[in-house]
């Protein structure tokens, strides 16, 4: 994120426009809807540019701006589109003032974003220059779907942000608010008008105040493997509502920041035979927080009934008297057979599945490996990176064929995601020339349906060549 994005309050603020032409237009046509002081800066200015202005208490100079005319703006446009633009950017930038060259980002100090206004309520879309298009295509999409209205609500709640003080800081009073914008006050708005909804504002409030807080409560949330759009509606809803995230280390940025900015993050990464948070540490954080009243998310990698100690943690819940629900994600298993383009289960080839850990809490996991290491037999093994040449030697000492296809699917969904086709003789190999670092599911019996973006076995190239 190169421009920092920032709602700059303009009251009493002086802003220099100097240009000429449709440019320059567009320009005033925005900041006109603004409390800034303008002035216009342009020689021989269009009939139109000049109407305007003066119809909106802008001062109009029909000149070029000195030096003393730029002292003191907060923000300086200019819009010729020739190299005078940069001569004023020069003038501007010596007093210190932000300049931006209309269409020219790079010479720009700042960008205007592409807005849907809604008074008070402003939404502001920006690409960074990449792709305006982009950006007006989600602005056309919002103002479509964004109802006048909102800036009806927006403006009423404004004017009773005292009094919701009253409420205790914090969910409380993200509940009543929550309660008006979106149930009790587009019903006033929609049966009795504008007029009804200081009122019911009013009666929101009496009745917030009487209610006794909620209760802390955790949700136990899969994540999926790592693509924001894989997730449940119902997770992204407890997620951005939540004031507490107890997340995993495998859980993407991309997914923590569909959180409020508000919430309590508190990371308690696991690490196969690596730095783990015990487990005892995770209960007891997701009960102190519970305990505050908090709204507590437990978010987990892929799905929290697979290999995520899921019934340790709801026992301890239990326990402390807290209430919970879980949330499923998609697994690493589901996964990884999208990234491959072929069936977890097939008719004629395997009439059951096998999802293993490749360790438990001992070390490495043993394993029904004689029957595991008969044809056709199909097993999502998690958390085998480190554990493939334990695997694979088990796997030979019970008769399984050394051709036996193995897919490595590292960073299953996501934009890092890489597929590597092997089979079980080169695995070890494999593994240890890729020099895997994210999240990776070993795919047994498997293999990609498609040659499209998989890399092949690295050992298995270097023996051909020699």
């Amino acid at each position: 994120m190169n421009h920092y994005p920032v709602f700059l309050d303009l009251s009493d603020r002086h802003v220099v426009l100097c240009g000429n032409g449709e440019m320059a237009l567009a320009k005033l046509r925005l900041l006109i809807r603004t409390p800034a002081h303008l002035t216009l800066f342009a020689p021989q200015p269009e009939a139109k540019l000049v109407s305007l202005a003066s119809a909106n208490g802008a001062t109009v100079h029909n000149r070029l701006p000195t030096d003393s005319d730029l002292v003191g703006a907060t923000l300086v446009y200019t819009a010729f589109g020739d190299s005078t633009d940069h001569d004023i950017a020069r003038m501007a930038r010596a007093s210190g003032q932000l300049v931006n060259i209309v269409d020219d980002l790079a010479e720009s100090d700042f960008i205007t974003p592409a807005i849907v206004e809604r008074t008070p309520l402003t939404v502001a879309i920006g690409t960074e220059g990449a792709a305006p298009v982009l950006a007006r295509a989600i602005k056309a999409d919002l103002e479509a779907r964004l109802p006048q209205s909102l800036g009806i609500l927006a403006r009423t709640g404004k004017k009773f942000r005292d009094q919701a003080e009253a409420l205790p800081q914090g969910r409380q009073r993200r509940d009543f608010w929550d309660d008006f914008c979106f149930k009790a006050g587009p019903r006033a708005l929609a049966q009795f008008g504008e007029a009804s909804l200081e009122n019911i504002l009013q009666d929101l409030l009496e009745r917030h105040l009487a209610q006794a807080p909620r209760p802390g409560r955790v949700d136990l949330v899969g994540a999926g493997p790592g693509d924001p759009e894989l997730m449940t509606l119902r997770a992204r809803r407890l997620l951005d509502a939540a004031d507490v995230v107890i997340h995993d280390g495998l859980v993407p940025q991309a997914i923590l920041d569909l959180a409020r900015r508000e919430a309590v993050f508190v990371a308690v990464g696991k690490e196969g035979f690596g730095p783990s948070t015990p487990q005892e540490t995770i209960n007891a954080e997701m009960i102190e927080h519970a305990r505050t009243g908090a709204q507590v998310v437990r978010l987990k990698a892929g799905d929290p009934s697979v290999f995520a100690r899921l019934d340790e943690e709801t026992e301890s819940l239990d326990a402390a008297g807290i209430d919970w629900a879980v949330v499923p994600g998609i697994t690493a298993a589901s996964a990884a057979a999208a990234a491959l383009g072929t069936s977890l289960t097939r008719r004629a080839r395997n009439s059951d599945l096998r999802i293993l850990t490749a360790h438990d809490l001992d070390g490495f996991a043993e394993h029904d490996w004689r029957s595991l290491a008969q044809r056709d037999v199909v097993a999502a093994i998690y958390m085998g990176r480190r554990a493939a040449r334990f695997m694979h030697g088990r796997l030979l000492m019970h008769g399984a064929d050394r051709a036996t296809p193995i897919s490595i699917v590292e960073n299953a969904s996501r934009p890092e995601q890489r597929i590597i086709a092997s089979h079980l003789d080169n695995l070890v190999a494999d593994l240890d020339a890729a020099a895997l670092t994210g999240p990776t599911v070993l795919m047994l019996g498997l293999t990609p349906a498609r040659a499209k973006d998989v890399v092949p076995g690295i050992a298995r190239r270097e023996k051909e060549l020699a």
